[in-house]
């Protein structure tokens, strides 16, 4: 029996993305924070699609949360085939407006723990037949973004490594695609901490979750490297490609600001 591991899976994109292996009958692991959720999110995926789910409260801002992942499915013996790593958050405002741990802490969540899943579950992937890497990074991965700065690096980090790493495992049953959302009718503009001028506005281009996971979930079933979902979010990777740096960090700046 083989099982996707999917991180933030408790509500947003990667509850969406849950639902959506659920009714492909794919065994899941639900990895987040919150144990209520999780522990609701299981049971109603096990009875509604008939599927074996299984759950682990990890704080993935900590160190060795990837590790600890690890050792749950050593112990309880599940095999992992598809690693989903869609945990993250933005922090907007000025740099400094965060304090050290906060901004170590997106850092932790958005980069690090993702490497460090994608480095301890890389042996076990490649024992299976067919093994996927779906990593979830953003539009701003194209771009900077002032006033949500750390984020949009982060992502770009993500969209980087994701690429580099689909293009080493070539020849292996391993696959790795990076999936770049836009606004998404999700709850990241509160974490966020976004002003409502922003929120305001990304309401006009949001997606909903369940869009997102259904492109995300094809795209790595089909081997896709890099994907960005939706017409209006294509546009706008385009567009960021053709205009000068400086304009596009300006007009950033004044939507998020």
């Amino acid at each position: 029996m083989s099982y996707a591991l999917i991180t933030g899976a408790s509500k947003g994109i990667g509850k969406a993305i849950a639902i959506e292996l659920a009714k492909r009958k794919h065994d899941l692991l639900l990895i987040a924070r919150s144990e209520n959720l999780l522990s609701d999110l299981a049971i109603e995926l096990k009875s509604k699609y008939g599927i074996q789910t299984h759950y682990l409260s990890v704080d993935l801002s900590e160190s060795g949360a990837a590790l600890k992942i690890l050792e749950w499915c050593h112990l309880n013996d599940y095999n992992v085939n598809f690693l989903v790593n869609n945990a993250g958050f933005g922090l907007a405002g000025k740099f400094e407006s965060h304090n050290l741990e906060e901004n170590t802490a997106l850092l932790q969540v958005n980069m690090i723990s993702l490497i460090q899943l994608c480095q301890v579950f890389l042996p076990a992937l490649k024992q299976n037949q067919r093994s996927y890497i779906l990593n979830i990074a953003s539009t701003s991965a194209y771009q900077s973004v002032p006033y949500l700065n750390l984020y949009s690096a982060s992502k770009a980090f993500v969209l980087r490594f994701s690429r580099s790493l689909s293009q080493e495992l070539k020849g292996t049953v391993v696959t790795v695609t990076a999936v770049s959302p836009g606004p998404t009718d999700t709850d990241f503009p509160n974490r966020a901490q976004m002003s409502e001028k922003t929120k305001k506005a990304s309401l006009k281009f949001n997606m909903s979750p369940e869009s997102v996971a259904m492109i995300a979930v094809n795209a790595a079933f089909a081997g896709k490297r890099e994907v960005v979902t939706g017409f209006v979010n294509k546009l706008g990777k385009f567009l960021v490609g053709i205009f000068p740096n400086g304009f596009v960090e300006k007009t950033a700046a004044k939507l998020y600001k």
